[in-house]
């Protein structure tokens, strides 16, 4: 009989390094990317340069890659003992500590290497955000609500973004940072909840741990919040029909998946379902700010 560990040593490397920076898995590095899209069209009013949006998008690809790596070296001890995360390659010694700590440098240093494209202040919001990305995988054991430090990290995307076009930090650019953090909050929160009985085991920390019973009731409120402030920087900015319609359905899209969360006997598989809902969402949003922001 075949294990699975040597089922895994059978995987050329190329496909182990792709399983470790998650690239098998682009709805992660996509609801990333989604902020950072929607501040640089946002502030070029739907115009941006394209080496801009270029540079962007391969930030955002780069930065996560190597925070997903990063997780994984924090995790590795943790990650067995979790059914979601035991085949990760740190987790099934799949790949040594070293080849994961020399990609992680690596994918830190093109981060920055791309960053030198942007101006100053975006540059530095950048630097500023990658002690965050290090040691966001360890707030899990020190701090009650870890997903919060994960979504500081997100707002950096739209920091960064909007600063890369206009140079400067705008009213409007803190109401989408403000809807980010939020989004994040509300849809990691949604994400933690496949893993809540392991973690409780474990004796790490998540908002779905936090919030318990009242996780719908929060993951609620996360989403009207999101809207709210999504609705403010549409009146704040001028937006057209267009992202009002998308604003409309998002919303809907976030008060059904509310709802679903009261069902105690809900499968665990509906939370990562709804994780890819948040991408298509987001993506679906982007659209209506790019053709909301054109007069015609």
């Amino acid at each position: 009989m075949v294990t699975q560990q040597q089922i895994q040593a059978q995987e050329p490397i190329w496909l182990v390094i792709i399983r470790l920076l998650r690239w098998d898995k682009p709805a992660g590095r996509l609801i990333l990317m989604i902020p950072a899209l929607w501040a640089v069209f946002l502030a070029a009013r739907a115009t941006p340069p394209v080496p801009l949006v270029s540079v962007i998008i391969l930030i955002s690809l780069v930065s996560s890659a190597a925070g997903c790596v990063i997780n994984d070296l924090w995790d590795r001890d943790i990650d067995p003992q979790v059914q979601r995360t035991q085949r990760r390659p740190l987790a099934s010694r799949a790949l040594s500590i070293k080849v994961a700590i020399v990609i992680a440098l690596v994918f830190l240093v093109c981060t920055v290497i791309l960053g030198l494209y942007l101006n100053l202040l975006s540059f530095w919001l950048l630097m500023a955000a990658v002690p965050v990305i290090v040691f966001y995988p360890s707030a899990k054991r020190v701090f009650p609500i870890p997903q919060l430090v994960l979504a500081i990290a997100w707002g950096f995307a739209v920091l960064v973004s909007w600063t890369a076009v206009s140079g400067s930090l705008e009213f409007s650019t803190w109401l989408l940072w403000g809807a980010t953090v939020l989004w994040t909050l509300g849809f990691d929160t949604v994400y933690a909840m496949s893993d809540r009985e392991d973690d409780r085991r474990i004796g790490v920390n998540s908002s779905a741990l936090f919030f318990g019973e009242y996780v719908p009731v929060v993951v609620g409120i996360f989403f009207t919040s999101t809207a709210f402030l999504l609705g403010w920087l549409g009146i704040s900015m001028q937006l057209q029909a267009s992202f009002w319609i998308t604003l409309f359905v998002a919303t809907l899209v976030w008060n059904w998946q509310s709802v679903q969360l009261r069902d105690p006997q809900l499968p665990t598989t509906v939370y990562s379902q709804m994780f890819s809902q948040n991408v298509w969402i987001g993506f679906l949003l982007l659209f209506g700010m790019i053709v909301g922001s054109f007069r015609f």
